[in-house]
Parts: C-alpha cells; structure tokens; sequence
C-alpha cells in the first residue's frame, strides 16, 4: 500500500448519491459543495453525486435545486400553491422595505444613498434593519469613494425564499407587469406622483406581492 492510498475505500458513487440526499434533506439550509465535501469520507465526488441526484429527482415533487453556490431540496414550483397556507409568514414588509428590496436586488452592490436617490425619499435605519434581520439582504464591499459607504447585496436566503437560483433570473418589467406582480404606475426614483404615505400598504413576507408598486 502506498503512503497516498486512502485508508478506507471510497463509498461506491450511488452510496454517494444517498450521502447528498441525506445532507440535503436534513439541513435547514443551502449546502455548497465544499460544505457536502468536508462531511463525506476522503475521495468522495459531490458534485458528480449531486448531478445523478438532480437527475433522479427530474419531474418529482420535489427538485434539488441550485441557490446561488450552493445547492438545497425544494417543493417543485409548479406544486408551491399547495404548502402555502404552510408557508406564510406573519411578518409584514411596509411598502418602503418592498422599495428597498427591490432596488437592492435589481441594482445590487447599491449604498443607502443610491437607494434614496431612486427612491426619492429618505431610508429609514428600522426599513434596513428588517431586511437584515429576515436574512435577506447583508452588507456588501465597501465603496471607494470618499467616506467608504458600505453597500447592500442579496443574500442565498432571499434567492432561496424566492425561488431563484441567482440574481440575474430576477424578472424583467414586462414579466413582472404580465404577471400581474407590479402595476402601470412609476417605479421609485421616475417622474410621478410623490408617495408621502410611504408607510401604508403592507405586504406579508412569503407572498408573491414582493414588488407590487
């Protein structure tokens, strides 16, 4: 035996498989490949496993599915109608945070002063602090401009609760007024009537109102 060869023999890659599907399945989070890496024994291949997994669970009712640089089980989209009534959440987004979330996903790394600037209007500390807190923005790089203002960006959380694998599948405009999800009305930051009670409508997290102007 030499001095390189493993000290147990690598698990068969359909053994493999279950590892993944079990690492998947039980964590409440995305896990990345090197997360999957580090818990399987030395010489296992996740991502040649995660791709039979993905492969074997095409046209279930439930999908592995990518989030970001990590990877998670989700219900199939086409079947999330039917946990909604598990899924709804109490909280309730001001118009002013859905604003503010959607800025920062479609303009993201974006500073505070960039977001008031499309708004329009002033950013509150608590519309920050609630996004923080949901977990579905974080601070991004700092710029490098006088004051070095710290930036926004999205997180795998809000990919994840939203069913997007990466920023850039984010809707267009078009797809979004199609849809029904955003109205005729002048998105923050164009010309048009000014919103003075940027407090009133809220929307609850978890529905598909998230960028209803």
């Amino acid at each position: 035996m030499t001095d390189d060869a493993p000290l147990f023999p690598v698990p068969p890659l359909a053994e493999q498989e279950r590892m993944v599907e079990a690492m998947l399945f039980a964590s409440a989070a995305p896990l990345s490949l090197r997360d999957m890496e580090r818990r399987m024994p030395r010489g296992c291949d996740p991502a040649e496993a995660l791709m039979l997994l993905r492969r074997r669970y095409e046209g279930r009712g439930v999908h592995v599915t990518r989030v970001g640089d990590a990877w998670a089980i989700r219900t199939a989209p086409d079947l999330g109608h039917l946990m909604s009534h598990e899924t709804l959440e109490q909280k309730k987004l001001s118009r002013a945070a859905v604003e503010t979330l959607a800025i920062i996903a479609y303009h993201q790394p974006v500073t505070r002063a960039e977001i008031e600037e499309i708004r329009g209007v002033a950013v509150s500390r608590g519309t920050i602090d609630q996004l923080l807190e949901l977990e579905w923005i974080r601070l991004g790089r700092r710029r490098m401009t006088p004051g070095r203002p710290v930036t926004f960006v999205v997180t795998e959380g809000f990919l994840d609760h939203f069913g997007l694998e990466t920023a850039r599948d984010l809707p267009g405009l078009r797809e979004l007024r199609a849809a029904g999800l955003l109205d005729s009305k002048p998105l923050p930051g164009t010309p048009g009537p000014e919103d003075e009670e940027d407090e009133e409508d809220d929307i609850p997290v978890g529905q598909s109102e998230l960028f209803e102007d």
